[in-house]
């Protein structure tokens, strides 16, 4: 009996996140992580990855806190907190998470991207144009991180 609820209750979590993640405006872009299948095998990734899909931002950071407490030179981890922390508004840890990543793996999509993103935040576009001129070096200009990061620089408007 313990057993089949056990089973009821993981299939009605792992229904709940799938709803939510395809309810969700949050786009995490496809081809950010490094290593996939390594992340996949770990449960704080996997939680981060579901928080940051419900918008559960603090939640995403405490999950990836723990990633990169043991797995420092996780550049996925370091982005995803650079990613959660830029949500919050805190654009000092999201710089620093972001750098990490790229110091970790300077052609990191997602970094590139993401922080491009933060840099428009914090209006400065030239930064950004540096990560969508570094995207194209990578991936080109038809990869979904470069198009997302020239989206956000065309959209750009500076603060006042």
């Amino acid at each position: 009996m313990l057993n089949s609820m056990k089973v009821i209750f993981s299939l009605f979590f792992v229904v709940s996140v799938v709803s939510v993640a395809s309810v969700s405006t949050v786009v995490v872009a496809a081809g950010t992580e490094v290593a996939p299948s390594a992340n996949a095998a770990d449960a704080d990734f996997v939680a981060g990855k579901s928080a940051i899909q419900a918008k559960a931002w603090q939640a995403a950071i405490m999950s990836f806190s723990k990633v990169v407490a043991r797995e420092p030179n996780n550049a996925d981890a370091h982005n995803y907190l650079g990613y959660a922390n830029r949500w919050l508004g805190k654009m000092d840890d999201s710089f620093k998470h972001y750098n990490v990543a790229l110091k970790l793996d300077p052609d990191h999509k997602g970094a590139n991207e993401y922080i491009g993103v933060a840099y428009l935040k914090v209006d400065q576009p030239e930064k950004a144009k540096e990560h969508l001129t570094r995207l194209e070096k990578i991936c080109g200009k038809k990869c979904e991180e470069y198009e997302d990061l020239a989206k956000a620089i065309a959209a750009y408007q500076p603060k006042k």
